[in-house]
């Protein structure tokens, strides 16, 4: 079974690849929330895949949220692996995953981490698609050996990019200050298809008089109402509209 929670694609497509060739189930965290459903009976033999971005060098709210609550029964010593995905750093982002599955008696076998284009977009800058499409193309070959190393049941640490915790723990402090929905702003180029409601994980947004409304103070902050929106109306600060937007070419978007 391989658990994913993702935005704009990237982790879903890493997760499907390796689903692909592990032949196991593919659940999406966020419609598990939704459902609240955080038991899971594993047969015999099945791994656990966990499969998500990299928010601010640690989890997404969503993520720590769900591991906290999730129980695994069946299989006896199953192997469990987490696999980041990340624009510049994992962080101790398997390190902050291990600690919350420990909680549950959980244990990870083996953390990975594929690169790929970072959404964070109030910072980087994805409008130059020649670039994109280059960090898309080296994260195939990223993947393929992980997918290797699980199907081997490699044990350890095999993440790139991680900072050491005594920098990594403070700077996810500040992912709490950056979920704060009063950042977002809406343009008047929006049409209210409320596609970007449909879509949030954290239900944090309405549409009213044909505009989206934020109803909480915070939410996951991943940016997917932003990426998704037809009309690029959603903006997060003062520098996203020049950014660009990015959903990965091989997923679809999901909605609600």
């Amino acid at each position: 079974m391989i658990l994913y929670f993702s935005a704009t694609g990237n982790s879903k497509y890493v997760a499907s690849r390796i689903a692909a060739e592990t032949d196991e189930r593919l659940v999406s965290i966020v419609e598990c929330c939704q459902a609240q459903e955080y038991s899971f009976v594993l047969n015999e033999g099945e791994a656990l895949g966990i499969v998500s971005p990299t928010y601010y060098l640690g989890l997404p709210s969503i993520l720590k949220d769900f591991l906290s609550k999730l129980r695994v029964t069946g299989a006896k010593n199953p192997y469990i692996y987490y696999v980041a995905t990340y624009g510049t750093s994992t962080g101790q982002s398997g390190t902050f995953a291990d600690g919350l599955l420990s909680k549950n008696g959980l244990a990870l076998s083996a953390s990975y981490s594929v690169k790929m284009p970072d959404t964070w977009t109030p910072i980087f800058d994805l409008s130059d698609s020649e670039k994109v499409q280059k960090i898309n193309e080296k994260a195939e070959g990223q993947i393929e050996t992980i997918i290797k190393q699980i199907q081997d049941e490699a044990s350890g640490i095999f993440m790139k990019a991680r900072l050491p915790m005594l920098v990594s723990k403070p700077y996810h402090a500040n992912y709490e200050n950056s979920r704060q929905t009063k950042h977002f702003i809406v343009e008047d180029s929006c049409i209210g298809c409320g596609l970007c409601a449909k879509m949030c994980p954290d239900d944090a947004i309405v549409i009213r008089s044909g505009q989206p409304i934020w109803v909480k103070d915070k939410c996951v902050m991943c940016l997917g109402c932003l990426h998704r929106c037809p009309q690029f109306s959603i903006q997060y600060g003062s520098k996203t509209k020049k950014h660009g937007q990015y959903q990965n070419p091989h997923v679809k978007a999901e909605w609600k």
